[in-house]
């Protein structure tokens, strides 16, 4: 079970890291039309770089912490944030008509609510 929990972790860390620095250089614009991250759209940029940092912070999160034995606790906590997160972007998604970012979004959400439960209770 361990080597499962390591692999979605190594999977969502990347993709939270490469979303992350997505939004962390690159404009609303080119996020949108070129990256296809839709849902930040009509957000302003300073909270876009918010978001992104949080992600990069919340994939080392993911990683770190559980692998170097410091305050473990924080991959779970990165893990079930993450989750949290997901709620509220397939709702965008959801408003926007893209079903196939709702469908990212419920299988992100699943992956780290696993991540979560596994590294506290397995």
């Amino acid at each position: 079970m361990n080597t499962v929990l390591w692999i979605f972790q190594a999977l969502a860390s990347v993709t939270f890291m490469y979303s992350g620095v997505n939004k962390s250089i690159f404009s609303i614009r080119r996020l949108v039309y070129e990256k296809g991250q839709t849902g930040v759209e009509n957000l302003s940029l300073p909270f876009v770089r918010f978001i992104g940092i949080s992600e990069i912070l919340g994939a080392i999160g993911l990683i770190f912490p559980w692998w170097l034995n410091t305050s473990p606790v924080l991959t779970p906590v990165s893990a079930f944030l993450f989750a949290f997160i997901m709620i509220p972007a397939a709702i965008i998604h959801y408003q926007r008509k893209e079903p196939k970012n709702i469908l990212t979004n419920v299988i992100l959400f699943c992956i780290c609510i696993f991540i979560g439960y596994g590294r506290i209770f397995l």
